[in-house]
């Protein structure tokens, strides 16, 4: 497993989960990590947020499946709408983490990226570390299962590295 950089803002920590459309996986990751954070009591001092490399979806909410399992969970899905990563962000955040390789490349292709602050999502996953969060859109509602046990297992872990940071 990975360690988490420490704050660019003293007792600040903030996070930007990135995919390609921001409608299904790194919105995923946003609720669950946020809820995450809120039960750490880390969320007065951490700020997540996410977006999406492309511009299809921006202003939409999150799709439909995505939004229907994370409320059968016990997770507020209905403040998401997508957006669009910002080049600054790479010199903003603390962590931008992003879903796959190929968002990944996008987000280096942005600008100087630091690559302990960018990297993939999954670097902090206790089960397969380095690994990608595979894109539900295009199957069935198994893949938004497969996502959120994956999300659900690194946003605790990726909470216990930013708490030791912030500590």
């Amino acid at each position: 497993m990975t360690t988490a950089p420490p704050p660019r803002t003293p007792g600040r920590y903030r996070v930007a989960l990135v995919c390609l459309g921001n409608i299904c996986r790194s919105p995923m990751a946003d609720v669950v990590l946020a809820a995450r954070v809120a039960d750490a009591g880390l969320d007065d001092r951490v700020e997540v947020i996410s977006a999406g490399t492309g511009t299809w979806h921006v202003g939409e909410p999150m799709d439909r499946r995505a939004a229907a399992l994370l409320t059968t969970e016990g997770y507020d899905a209905s403040r998401h709408r997508a957006q669009q990563v910002l080049a600054s962000w790479l010199d903003e955040q603390d962590l931008v983490l992003a879903m796959d390789h190929d968002n990944l490349r996008d987000l280096r292709a942005l600008g100087d990226a630091d690559p302990a602050r960018v990297r993939l999502f999954r670097d902090f996953d206790p089960l397969e570390p380095g690994g990608e969060v595979p894109d539900p859109f295009f199957g069935g509602d198994e893949g938004f299962g497969t996502v959120l046990a994956m999300v659900e297992r690194t946003s605790a872990a990726l909470v216990a590295e930013v708490a030791a940071v912030l500590a």
